[in-house]
């Protein structure tokens, strides 16, 4: 299953900043943001009426307020400037539109048919819709998330998208995935979850995903950096916590698991990596 990994980079049309939109969020936005009273600036969000940070109130990093970011709408003022403007929100569209791409080549490239994707910590699956939507080869999808709270949405979403007959969605811990599937994996993505777990968990996870995929299948994951600039605003205000590791990092974790010959790609804000490797037994 080999790909054009650099083709792809230039076929995208990513959202970017510009060198002074990026000093003057250096020099100004960043430390308001981040040093601000934490009371003050939730204050003002409520204020401006914000659904991104009411939705991250609510569950913090989660599907609701993933959807939101994704949709890159902002009816009030407060979330003009978190959404269209900030950083975070802008590197996760660019991460989609990456991480689908990626993932209907690799689907394309596969020999099997019909090519099965397996997507851990799926929410409703936008980035897997984008790609069963893209790819030309035949495939199917099984969307595991432990929260079930997303899959009604998920299911209207693969109904929009015309990919409802080739999803299904099961609740359940990622760990037991040997007993969800009932033939081998050909793609596996865990894109948006590894900054909420701790090493062992990871670890955990894709040992138990290797174990049902095919020889040479992909992994398709991301790490994140703290580009952004905005960890403590997101920790003090959102409560949002990730863990920030670097691609070698993960790719240590994944190795443990069997896994090898990673690819990097990156996303031009320099916020996210999005990382296929190969299972090797």
């Amino acid at each position: 299953m080999q790909i054009s990994m650099e083709s792809i980079l230039k076929e995208i049309e990513f959202e970017r900043l510009s060198p002074f939109q990026r000093a003057v969020k250096r020099a100004l936005i960043n430390p308001l943001a981040n040093y601000l009273p934490a009371g003050l600036l939730k204050d003002l969000l409520r204020l401006g009426k914000s659904e991104l940070a009411a939705a991250n109130w609510v569950n913090p990093g989660g599907w609701r307020s993933m959807v939101i970011s994704y949709r890159g709408e902002a009816k009030e003022p407060a979330d003009r400037i978190l959404i269209k403007g900030g950083t975070i929100p802008m590197a996760l569209r660019n991460r989609r539109k990456l991480a689908g791409r990626v993932i209907a080549e690799l689907i394309d490239a596969c020999q099997s048919q019909p090519v099965h994707v397996l997507c851990l910590g799926a929410g409703p699956g936008h980035i897997i819709n984008d790609a069963l939507a893209r790819a030309r080869r035949q495939a199917d999808a099984t969307l595991v998330d432990l929260n079930p709270d997303c899959f009604e949405y998920g299911r209207q979403l693969a109904l929009q998208m015309g990919t409802a007959d080739r999803i299904r969605f099961i609740q359940g811990d990622a760990r037991q995935v040997k007993t969800m599937l009932d033939r081998p994996i050909d793609v596996v993505k865990m894109i948006g979850i590894c900054e909420y777990l701790d090493d062992a968990i990871i670890v955990d996870i894709v040992s138990a995903v290797a174990g049902v995929m095919r020889p040479g299948g992909a992994i398709v994951f991301n790490s994140i950096s703290r580009a952004h600039g905005t960890d403590r605003f997101f920790r003090r205000v959102f409560g949002l916590h990730m863990i920030h590791r670097t691609d070698r990092h993960l790719e240590g974790l994944m190795a443990k698991a069997g896994f090898a010959d990673f690819c990097r790609l990156d996303e031009p804000l320099g916020v996210y990596q999005v990382i296929v490797g190969r299972v090797k037994r």
